[in-house]
C-alpha cells in the first residue's frame, strides 16, 4: 500500500497550491453539497459533513460559504443537481487510473475529461476495464502527534487492516469496519483529518523515474479538470520519483 501513501503525500502538496488559487473551495463545497444531501445538514449528526466542515474551515474557506453549499445539499437553496460519476482511464506506460468526478453537467464532464486524457497520451477505457485492478476501501488519516502504537491497537481491534505512519498517519479498513474503526477512535479522542471510501490498488506497478514522472505529470493534469475530485493510480512511486517532481 506504500503506494498509496506517496500518492497521499503529492495530494496534500497540491491541495495547499490548489487552495492559494480558490479551486479548492470548488471541490470542498461539491463534497459538502453531497454530504448535506446523503446525510442531512446538520454536523452533529452527520460525520461526513463534520470532517468536511472542518476540512472548508482550515483551507479558510467562509462561514457564508460553508452554509450554502450545506444548504444546496439539504434543498433550502436551488443550485444544479450533482451526479457522482466514475471513469477509468489508461494513462501513458499502462498505468490504471480510477477517476471520481462531482458535475451538475455530465456531458461537459466527460467532454472535458476526454479532451485532457486524449490530449496527454492517456485512453479513457471502457466500465470495468480499469477498476477490477482496485478494491474499494475506508481511508482514515490522523494529523499531528499520535503514539503510534496506540493509534495502531485500536485501529487493528476495531478492524483496521492495516495503519502506515509518515507525514500523517493512515488506516485502511474493509467497508464492513469502516464505521467501526471511526467511532473507535472518538471514542478513544483520537481526532482523524479525513475518512472517505477510496480505490485502493491491488499490484500498484513500479516504473522507471522518467516514466513515473510522465504518469504523475498526466495525473496532474487530469486533477486539474474543474469537476475531478478525486484520481487513484495503480502507480507505486519510488522515493527518486518523488524527488525528481519536487525539483
Amino acid at each position: 500500500m506504500s503506494g498509496h501513501s506517496k500518492w497521499s503525500t503529492i495530494k496534500h502538496k497540491k491541495a495547499a497550491t490548489d487552495a492559494k488559487r480558490g479551486k479548492a473551495f470548488t471541490r470542498i463545497a461539491k463534497e459538502m453539497t453531497i454530504a448535506a444531501r446523503d446525510g442531512g445538514g446538520d454536523p452533529a449528526t452527520n460525520n461526513r459533513l463534520a470532517l468536511i466542515v472542518s476540512k472548508a474551515k482550515a483551507a479558510n474557506m467562509t462561514k457564508d460559504s460553508i452554509e450554502r453549499a450545506i444548504k444546496r445539499g439539504t434543498g433550502e437553496l436551488e443550485g444544479g443537481e450533482l451526479s457522482e460519476l466514475t471513469y477509468e482511464v489508461y494513462a501513458p506506460n499502462g498505468i490504471g487510473l480510477v477517476i471520481e468526478v462531482v458535475t451538475d453537467n455530465k456531458r461537459r464532464s466527460i467532454a472535458d475529461l476526454r479532451h485532457v486524457v486524449n490530449k496527454n497520451g492517456g485512453t479513457v477505457a471502457a466500465s470495468g476495464a480499469v477498476a477490477w485492478q482496485f478494491t474499494r476501501k475506508g481511508y482514515i488519516t490522523v494529523d499531528g502527534e499520535v503514539d503510534e502504537d496506540e493509534l495502531f491497537m485500536i485501529a487493528a481491534e476495531a478492524g483496521a487492516d492495516d495503519v502506515q505512519f509518515g507525514d500523517i498517519a493512515e488506516i485502511f479498513v474493509e467497508i464492513d469496519s469502516f464505521q467501526a474503526v471511526q467511532t473507535a477512535l472518538t471514542d478513544a479522542n483520537i481526532k482523524f483529518q479525513e475518512a472517505a471510501l477510496v480505490f485502493e490498488p491491488n499490484s500498484p506497478s513500479e516504473l522507471n523515474v522518467a516514466d513515473s514522472l510522465q504518469v504523475m505529470k498526466f495525473v496532474d493534469k487530469v486533477e486539474d479538470v474543474d469537476d475531478v475530485q478525486n484520481v487513484y493510480s495503480t502507480l507505486d512511486i519510488s522515493d527518486e520519483a518523488i524527488a525528481a517532481m519536487d525539483s
